[in-house]
């Protein structure tokens, strides 16, 4: 495993253990200049700077209690200062208001580029399958 991949799994890892701290400025600060978010809640692109922990703090507000976030089968490409990764990531909270947690695998892509010397994020892409058998409906219950 070279140094590169090395960085980027330990800014992968970062992210998802400032999810489990829910430290807001934690989850944002892997985040590059104008990088584009296309995350599992609506709109259908984030609108704003996602270096900004505002709107995740309002996110997290909608949770009680700890949250829990794994990250599995995470691949990383490089190539000069231009990398991906893929990962299916798992996330387990409580929404405000009810008793019971839910668990939720989905999908994640990021692009990454190396700016000022260090890997940040500068794409990322989260989804969930859904039904093609004409209910259209998320395929949340999946697991790997």
């Amino acid at each position: 495993m070279t140094l590169d991949e090395i960085q980027i799994r330990r800014l992968v890892e970062e992210k998802a253990a400032a999810l489990r701290a829910r430290d807001p400025k934690a989850m944002v600060a892997g985040y590059g200049p104008d990088a584009v978010v296309f995350n599992l809640a609506p709109p259908l692109r984030q609108p704003g700077d996602a270096r900004d922990p505002g709107p995740i703090e309002q996110w997290l507000s909608t949770f009680e209690g700890p949250m829990d976030a794994e990250v599995r089968d995470l691949t990383v490409a490089v190539a000069g200062d231009v990398a991906f990764c893929t990962s299916l990531n798992r996330l387990t909270a409580t929404p405000r208001g009810r008793t019971e947690s839910f668990d939720l695998w989905h999908r994640v892509t990021l692009g990454l580029r190396r700016l000022d010397g260090r890997w940040q994020i500068v794409h990322e892409h989260e989804s969930v399958p859904f039904e093609m058998d004409g209910s259209f409906q998320a395929s949340i219950s999946l697991a790997p």
